[in-house]
């Protein structure tokens, strides 16, 4: 029997032990002891990492058990109360194991270990990088599952520093190799270059040093926002340099080319020329850096970026991979659709569903969407935007000739139910309320739409009857008698192409219907919604929202041949 053999016959024996016994610190130096044995002395990394995930299992365990709370709940009793603890000792024993064999959780862990809880940036957010999947995707780069990692976050949310720490530990998991970080502008690759500095070197504040006890800075070029790490290799392992720069062609990327943030601001995103140039100082420039690394594998990339336009880099890089499964998307949302919860509700420090409604009252819709929603700017091809649309801050005076409304119904998934309510004025029509929610509760949606009828004396209203409509307007009405209002509420079938019908009746849309100011509504209330998915919508080809356009463009059909009928009927008479 040969030494693995023992060790997993061992293993095994512990198993038995805890069956019979339950865990105990003991048992848990044991495993401990096993994880040091399979990497140190049998050099089965394998194995050993099979092993120290159970011992991590264990001692999370063992720490319920005796305090109800996790490892980090305890960690930070401890630390309030200047205490030591030896099971967690015994568990950062561990996670330094894996951290010296590339496991990124385990290093983004032990590198703040020394530090107060509060000011640690990775474990109060360390939950949500986790369910979002963010620590999987860089794994993934590690282990050469991806070659390319897009990450689209908020802005404070930690998108730029986990990428400091984690070119940090790559330089140390390969000291042979250079890594290459390129931004719009020089402040932030200076920022980018004293941030890694001082992981790599503060060892006051960071950990660095004891996971690669045998590496140390050994040159470094602050103007030109450059460090080595380990001996000398034709690049410097930490590079860093802007669009434009003079240096950029005195430097090389052979493990990752981090690109960040190409656009500086919405000004940029706006133009398709400037779009262009940058496309082609990444596609040109930057990556024409990269070569193959130490062990003859291809340079990784990881683009982190605000998705300001669909034609900017990532949104390039993302087309021409599509379907790839070596290129990772990570595109994170301020609030999560389905839980209607905050994505980056961290520990401490973190941003609330509050926090973004504020965000959001006082920004324009399209800035909000590019930084917060991850949803960027479709500027060709729009056929309703905002400076074409037609506004008002009052109604004219005297009484509208009909006041009627509009239904599309909600489908299944994202889709929305859209009510709008117009006030006719001659051969305008004035968009005065709405429903327009995307939720699951359809009762909710019926009383809505009846109120919505009733607060506004709606004379007439169409459903769309396709996909239960003709259901649905049924259930509006009953409600609207039982409010004391009387309605004529019909559905009819569209049997037309939407994206044709909602593209013929585009021009009639912006000629004939009125929407409020922008100053008239809140951004996130129903009217501002419809407002901006009515303004975002392109004829792209690719999958969209076309909720809003498609109900107007029912009520332009309506409206238009109700027209047509009138006309008939009078020539009818005359002749």
């Amino acid at each position: 029997m040969n030494n693995k053999e023992e060790l997993k016959k061992a293993v095994s024996s512990y198993e038995q032990f805890i069956k019979t016994n339950g865990i105990s610190e003991g048992i848990i130096k044991a495993y401990l002891q096993a994880v040091k044995v399979a990497v140190e002395t049998e050099k089965e990394s394998k194995y050993g990492l099979y092993i120290s995930a159970r011992v991590k299992q264990l001692i999370e365990q063992y720490v319920f058990s005796q305090s109800r709370c996790s490892v980090w709940d305890l960690e930070k009793y401890a630390f309030a109360r200047k205490e030591k603890y030896v099971i967690i000792d015994t568990y950062y024993e561990i996670i330094l194991i894996e951290a010296r064999l590339n496991i990124v959780d385990s290093a983004l862990q032990y590198l703040e270990k020394n530090r107060e809880p509060r000011e640690r940036f990775y474990m109060p957010k360390r939950k949500c990088f986790m369910r979002i999947g963010l620590v999987e995707a860089l794994q993934g780069i590690i282990d050469d599952k991806y070659d390319i990692l897009c990450i689209s976050m908020p802005p404070g949310t930690g998108k730029t520093t986990i990428e400091k720490f984690f070119h940090a530990l790559v330089a140390g998991w390969y000291p042979n190799d250079f890594s290459l970080f390129y931004s719009h502008s020089g402040d932030i690759t200076r920022m980018y270059y004293d941030g890694v500095y001082d992981i790599v070197t503060n060892s006051q504040e960071y950990t660095w040093g004891e996971i690669f006890p045998d590496l140390q800075v050994s040159g470094t070029n602050a103007k030109l926002e450059q460090f080595n790490v380990g001996k000398y290799k034709p690049f410097p392992s930490i590079q860093c340099t802007s669009v434009g720069s003079k240096n950029a062609g005195k430097v090389r990327a052979s493990k990752l080319l981090l690109i960040d943030d190409m656009i500086g601001g919405i000004e940029e995103a706006m133009n398709p020329n400037t779009l262009d140039k940058l496309w082609g100082k990444y596609s040109v420039d930057a990556r024409q850096r990269k070569t193959n690394d130490s062990n003859d594998r291809p340079c990784k990339e990881i683009h982190i970026a605000t998705r300001w336009s669909v034609h900017d880099v990532i949104g390039r890089v993302q087309r021409a991979y599509e379907g790839n499964p070596r290129v990772k998307i990570i595109a994170v949302p301020d609030i999560d659709p389905k839980t209607k919860k905050s994505n980056f509700d961290f520990e401490f420090g973190g941003f609330t569903v509050e926090f973004f409604a504020d965000q959001q009252l006082l920004m324009d819709d399209i800035s909000y969407r590019c930084l917060y929603k991850q949803q960027p700017i479709e500027r060709e091809g729009l056929l309703f935007p905002s400076e074409k649309l037609r506004r008002y801050m009052n109604l004219p005076h005297g009484e509208a000739e009909i006041i009627t409304a509009q239904c599309d119904t909600k489908g299944k998934g994202t889709d929305y139910f859209v009510m709008p309510v117009f006030a006719r004025y001659g051969d305008d029509y004035y968009c005065i309320d709405c429903v327009c929610d995307n939720g699951a509760d359809y009762e909710m949606q019926y009383e809505n739409s009846a109120n919505l009828l009733v607060r506004n004396n709606v004379q007439d209203c169409e459903f769309e009857s396709n996909s239960g409509g003709d259901r649905v307007a049924r259930e509006v009405n009953k409600r609207v008698e039982e409010k004391g209002w009387i309605c004529n509420i019909t559905d009819a079938p569209t049997e037309t192409n939407k994206e044709a019908r909602i593209f013929q009746c585009s021009s009639w849309i912006l000629q004939h219907i009125i929407f409020k100011d922008p100053d008239n509504y809140k951004p996130n209330d129903p009217y501002g919604i419809m407002m901006s998915l009515l303004t975002r919508y392109s004829v792209s080809g690719k999958k969209q929202l076309d909720d809003v356009p498609d109900v107007l463009s029912n009520f332009a059909l309506r409206v238009t041949e109700v027209k047509k009928k009138r006309t008939a009927n009078i020539l009818s008479s005359m002749i």
